[in-house]
């Protein structure tokens, strides 16, 4: 896995292809799962169900690696625990939620206490 870059970049813009991909990870009916083989090949992909109205679907779908990778590497997807078998490792892949920061309230300001001759507060 490529590493994670610092957080700040990811609220890059995204290219059309990364927002697509983004879109389906976020989707909850669509799971999407990456396989890790021994030799190093990567392959994101979920699972599409049979739409009956075309009749297309019922089988797995890859994604572009490309744009996953970059994802994962901008910090706006994560991967769950492994199950691993002999030949490769499964992880889920989950988008990162990003909290807004909370409002910064402004510290008050600190008052000057003014004295008078005598050394009483005016």
């Amino acid at each position: 896995m490529p590493p994670a870059a610092d957080r700040s970049s990811a609220r890059a813009p995204l290219t059309r292809a990364e927002a697509e991909v983004l879109r389906i990870i976020c989707d909850a009916r669509h799971p999407v799962f990456v396989t890790v083989h021994t030799n190093g090949r990567r392959r994101y992909s979920y699972w599409r169900p049979l739409d009956s109205g075309t009749g297309r679907g019922g089988c797995y779908v890859a994604l572009p690696t490309a744009e996953c990778d970059r994802l994962q590497a901008a910090g706006r997807i994560s991967l769950g625990e492994p199950v691993t078998d002999p030949t490769r490792t499964t992880y889920r892949v989950r988008p990162v939620r990003v909290t807004p920061a909370a409002a910064r309230i402004p510290a008050a300001p600190r008052l000057r206490v003014v004295r008078d001759g005598m050394g009483r507060a005016a």
